[in-house]
Formats: structure tokens, C-alpha cells, sequence
């Protein structure tokens, strides 16, 4: 009772940082709803602050021009106080850096975290699997922002691999004045019905099958690639081997995409990519220098220069 009690006096501060995608594959649409992937995520050094101070009510205090019923980090307090059964409740203020509809991850981040603070401020106990299965039903990436920095992310983004990494890497991350919604993006390649065919078809049911395993394989081994120059700090084949299949769907209807990522290899970006179902995209540069210079190309835009998470 008494570290309950003596955590009621001060508030509790938690940073929810973002995410960027090294890769993205969308393989195929589920019974659910939602798409299996496979994607290698990780945290950058962008946050959004939550703060947590008992209160009779679950109250949300935020600029954000949302209503608490679609707020996630309402969502996620009310589920966490319905599944532990307390009628505690908390006042958390929501401080917002990491913009929205932008592939960062935000949204997820920010309920990931205000499960972890609600479970310590009301004194729940409750472990990081338990909290996890929660976040899992409230967004399909909410579940990685437990394994950060860095891990690989299948299923529909709640089987995870995590991984060690010792390099930070300096990005700038640009965010042209548009928003992509993910189910939209989500429709943009679901049109495309791949890996649902194996299912139906009369004939070739194995074959199709066996095609898609090996082009899962492919993506899989992409990713571990991609991880193996990461952690040994060598870069200079990554531009070939980042994937993002959103990014052809998004810059087919916001043009602008493209070329943000044009003019961050124009100015010396080791490789620019589409993270998430967009908006921002970013440039990995080989110093936070270069990059900050880079950055006033940028200035019509949102933009910050960050590091990846160790």
C-alpha cells in the first residue's frame, strides 16, 4: 500500500516514442479483418508525453480534436480498468509531438504506454504479456511498442521477434500537410487479393501455396538482411533491400510522397522510404550535421531530424 499511496503525490511522466518501418510487406487478408505481415520496426527518438495523476473518473486531457471515445489512449485506459476490474480512475494529459495519420505509429504508442502507466499507478501488477494481449485489440501495432527498440513484426503485427541493436542511426523524418488512413491504405492492396486465391481454387492449390510460402520466405530473409547491416552498422546495400508495399498505392494518390523522397536522395540520403501506411517518409543520413542542413530543403513541411532507438 504505501509505494501506491506515496505514487499519488507526484505525477507519473512515461515519453511514448514513435516508430519507423525499415520494411513493410502486406502478405495476405484474414478471416478478421485484418492483414498478415511482416515488417522490422523501430523506435525513434520522438515522443509524445503522458502524464498519469489519480482521479475519481478516467479523464483525458489533450489538444487533440478528437472525441475520448476514439481516443486510444481512452480506449486503452477504459479496457485496462474493465479487464482488472478497479473503479480507480486517472487523469492523463496527453502532450503531442509525434503527428497523426503519418506512419509513426503515434496512436499506438501513446496506448501501449498508458497501459504501462495506468498498471503501475493503480498498483495492478499486471505483466507486459497480459498487457500486451489488451493493446493487441485495440491496434494492430499497439503490441510492438513492448519490444522497442527494435523487432520484427508478424501476423497482424502482435507476433514479434525482438531484437538487439547497439548503432543509432541519424534520419530525417518528413510529413507533407496530408493524412493516410491505414484502412484506406489497406484497401488500396487488398485489391490485389494475394494469398486468398489458395483457398479457393479448384486446381494448383499446392503450387499456389508452395509460391506463396517461398515469396514469405523471400521477405522474411529480406528483413533478417536488412537487420544483419543494421547491427553491424553497413549500409551500403540497404537502399536496394527496403520495401514498403504501401508506398506505391500512397504515392499514386498523393504525388507529393514521391517527391519527398526524391529530394531526400538528391541531397545525399543513404536510402528514403515510406514508413507505415504513411504520411511521413524518411532519409537515413550518416550525421545528425548533414541532416539538419538538409532539413531547411524541408521547411514547407513538417519535419525533425532523430535518432533510432538502442
Amino acid at each position: 500500500m504505501n509505494s501506491s499511496s506515496s505514487t499519488n503525490h507526484s505525477p507519473l511522466v512515461l515519453k511514448a516514442p514513435a516508430k519507423i518501418n525499415w520494411s513493410l510487406y502486406v502478405l495476405n487478408k484474414r478471416d478478421d479483418g485484418y492483414h498478415n505481415i511482416v515488417s522490422l520496426m523501430h523506435c525513434i527518438g520522438l515522443y509524445d508525453m503522458l502524464t498519469f495523476e489519480p482521479s475519481d473518473t478516467i479523464e483525458l486531457v489533450s489538444d487533440m480534436d478528437l472525441p475520448d471515445n476514439q481516443n486510444l489512449v481512452y480506449k486503452a485506459a477504459v479496457k485496462l480498468r474493465s479487464y482488472a476490474g478497479t473503479k480507480m480512475g486517472a487523469r492523463i494529459t496527453l502532450k503531442k509531438e509525434i503527428p497523426q495519420g503519418a506512419g509513426l505509429g503515434g496512436g499506438s504508442s501513446d496506448a501501449a504506454y498508458t497501459l504501462i502507466g495506468l498498471n503501475k499507478l493503480w498498483g495492478l501488477g499486471l505483466d507486459a504479456g497480459e498487457l500486451k494481449d489488451m493493446g493487441s485489440g485495440l491496434g494492430a501495432d499497439v503490441p510492438f511498442f513492448f519490444d522497442c527498440p527494435i523487432a520484427v513484426a508478424e501476423g497482424k503485427g502482435e507476433i514479434l521477434t525482438s531484437l538487439n541493436i547497439s548503432i543509432p542511426y541519424t534520419l530525417l523524418v518528413v510529413k507533407p500537410p496530408i493524412s493516410v488512413s491505414t484502412a484506406w491504405a489497406y484497401e488500396q492492396i487488398g485489391a490485389r487479393g494475394k494469398g486468398q486465391g489458395a483457398e479457393t481454387t479448384e486446381t494448383g492449390d499446392d503450387e499456389q501455396v508452395a509460391s506463396e510460402l517461398t515469396k514469405t520466405g523471400d521477405k522474411i530473409n529480406n528483413i533478417k538482411l536488412i537487420y544483419g547491416a543494421l547491427k553491424k552498422g553497413d549500409t551500403s546495400f540497404l537502399k536496394a533491400k527496403v520495401h514498403n508495399d504501401f508506398e506505391d498505392a500512397v504515392k499514386r494518390k498523393y504525388p507529393v510522397i514521391g517527391f519527398i523522397k526524391e529530394e531526400l536522395l538528391d541531397a545525399g540520403a543513404l536510402l528514403s522510404i515510406m514508413s507505415g501506411s504513411g504520411s511521413a517518409v524518411f532519409g537515413l543520413f550518416e550525421d545528425r550535421d548533414k541532416a539538419v542542413n538538409v532539413s531547411s530543403r524541408f521547411s514547407s513541411h513538417w519535419n525533425r531530424v532523430v535518432e533510432t532507438l538502442v
